[in-house]
């Protein structure tokens, strides 16, 4: 009888880390599908900020077809008191700029990151730029590292599987 305690205690131990090697397990498949935006924080120094706020917007789509899109926004953008995008004041303007990111292109993926072909963005100096990021998705959450976003500074992304 101890040894069949000891032996079922053994399996389940077993199964239990198994289950946790598989469940860290991750393929370039696995990002495939749209994302909501968590978190994104910048390090510099060792100082972490958080330039879109402590609740930003966002949404990333990766598509089988090997598409990406993104976009990225701060949640308290100011409204434009006239009502028309092309008619904002130069501070209206200036907190779009600086609160909001958005670019698409192609994407190839292996197990640990994935690189970007960027065709477009409102970040004008990624058009036409190649990008590397590494990535780790543990169950529906995607945390992304980028060396060198658009502030130039290295970057973290936390993203969850929109269902």
């Amino acid at each position: 009888m101890k040894k069949l305690l000891k032996l079922s205690i053994g399996l389940t131990g077993f199964a239990i880390a198994f289950g946790s090697v598989l469940a860290a397990a991750q393929t370039a498949n696995d990002l495939v599908g749209t994302w909501r935006l968590v978190s994104i924080a910048y390090e510099q120094n060792g100082k972490t900020t958080q330039p879109y706020g402590a609740n930003p917007k966002g949404i990333q789509i990766f598509g089988s077809d090997g598409r990406v899109a993104v976009v990225i926004v701060k949640s308290d953008l100011p409204k434009f008191a006239s009502n028309n995008r092309i008619e904002g004041t130069a501070e209206e303007n200036k907190a779009v700029i600086q609160g909001s990111l958005a670019y698409f292109g192609t994407y190839k993926a292996d197990d640990k990151s994935y690189s970007l072909q960027i065709e477009g963005s409102t970040f004008p100096n990624f058009a036409g730029t190649s990008q590397k990021r590494t990535f780790v998705i543990k169950g529906d959450e995607l945390t992304v590292s980028n060396p060198a976003a658009s502030t130039g500074l290295p970057s973290t992304t936390v993203w969850r599987r929109v269902k």
